[in-house]
C-alpha cells in the first residue's frame, strides 16, 4: 500500500503520531474501498462504517503520485461486474475532487473523476429496483434507461456547452455520424478538454492515445486530443469505424467505451446481437455509459439515439 512522506524542506521526515493515526486511516480506506475487503462486506450499513472508522482528512497528505494511484484504483472498480458496487466510492470520489482540484498536475484527474460522479449517484439510486440477493444482480438495460432519463430531465441546460457542441456538430456530419453524438462530451468529460482519465485517455471525447494516433491525431509535440475540433473530428471518425462493424449505435457506443474485442467477444460468447442482450455482462461503467447518452441526448436534443 502507500507510504506517505513528510516533503517539507526537500525531505522526508518521520510524521507525528496524530500524522500516523492518518496513514493507517487511508491504508484501511483503501483496502475497503478500493479493493472490498471482507471486513466491509460484513457491515449492514457500509456509509456509516466508513464515517465511523476513516478519517477522510488524511487525504490532502497524499503526495500527487500516490493520488493519482488511487484515481487508477477507482478506475479499476469502474470495470468490475457490478453496478451496484460503484456506490461504495462515492463518499471518497466526493472527498477526492477537491484534492485534485488542488494542483495544476492532478486537475485533469479531477474533471475526469467529476465527470463521473453520476454513475457513483445512480448506483446508489438504482439499489432499490435491484432484488435484495448475494451478489446483487445488475439492473435491466430498461431499468437503467428509465433511470437515467428521469436523472437527467432534471438537470439544466448547458450554455457554455451548447455554443461548443454546436461548433463541433459539422464534425459528426463529415462522417456520417448522428450529429447528436456529439453530446457524448458532456459524458466523457463534462465538455473539460483538460479531462484526464487515470489510464490515459484525454479530451472532450477521452481518446486513448493508440485510438487517438490512428484517427490521425498527433501527442506530441503537443497533444492534439485537448484540442476540441480535433478531438471531435477523431472521436466521430472512430464512431464510424465502430458503427461499420456493428450496425448498432448502442453496441457502437459500448465499443467505444468497454473496447471492441470485448464487445465483440460477448457477442460472439452468448450468441446475441443486440446491447440488451450482453449489457448485464459488460463492466460497470459501460453498462451505465451506454443509457446515460442515450438519456443525455434526449434532455439535449430531445431525440431518440438513432439505432
Amino acid at each position: 500500500m502507500f507510504e506517505l512522506h513528510d516533503r517539507r524542506d526537500g525531505g522526508r521526515q518521520r510524521r507525528s503520531r496524530h500524522a500516523l493515526t492518518h496513514v493507517t486511516s487511508i491504508k484501511r480506506f483503501l483496502v475497503i474501498i478500493v479493493f472490498g475487503a471482507a471486513v466491509a462486506s460484513a457491515q449492514d450499513d457500509l456509509a456509516t462504517f466508513l464515517r465511523n472508522r476513516i478519517d477522510f482528512s488524511a487525504l490532502p497528505d497524499l503526495d500527487e503520485e500516490e493520488l493519482l494511484k488511487l484515481c487508477r484504483q477507482l478506475q479499476d472498480r469502474f470495470q468490475g461486474d457490478y453496478v451496484l458496487d460503484l456506490a461504495e466510492l462515492r463518499q471518497v470520489a466526493t472527498v477526492l475532487i477537491p484534492v485534485l482540484e488542488k494542483s495544476e498536475e492532478t486537475q485533469p484527474f479531477a474533471a475526469w473523476l467529476k465527470s463521473r460522479l453520476d454513475y457513483l449517484e445512480m448506483a446508489e439510486q438504482l439499489k432499490p429496483a435491484v432484488p435484495p440477493a448475494k451478489p446483487a444482480p445488475n439492473p435491466s438495460p430498461e431499468v437503467q434507461r428509465r433511470a437515467w432519463q428521469q436523472r437527467i430531465a432534471k438537470q439544466p441546460a448547458l450554455s457554455p456547452s451548447a455554443k461548443l457542441a454546436a461548433r463541433l456538430k459539422p464534425f459528426f456530419a463529415a462522417q456520417r455520424v448522428p450529429t447528436s453524438l456529439v453530446w457524448m462530451a458532456e459524458v466523457e468529460s463534462s465538455f473539460n478538454p483538460r479531462a484526464r482519465s487515470p489510464v490515459g485517455a484525454v479530451g472532450l471525447y477521452q481518446l486513448m492515445p493508440a485510438t487517438a494516433t490512428q484517427m490521425g491525431l498527433r501527442l506530441r509535440p503537443t497533444d492534439e486530443r485537448t484540442d476540441p475540433d480535433k478531438s471531435a473530428q477523431a472521436a466521430a471518425k472512430y464512431l464510424r469505424y465502430l458503427n461499420t462493424r456493428f450496425k448498432d449505435w448502442r453496441l457502437t457506443l459500448a465499443a467505444y467505451n468497454a473496447g471492441e474485442t470485448r464487445v465483440r467477444s460477448l457477442l460472439s460468447r452468448y450468441k446475441a446481437a443486440t446491447f440488451d442482450a450482453i449489457a448485464t455482462r459488460l463492466p460497470a461503467e459501460t453498462q451505465m455509459y451506454v443509457p446515460r447518452i442515450e438519456a443525455t441526448i434526449l434532455r439535449r436534443e430531445g431525440i431518440a439515439l438513432v439505432k
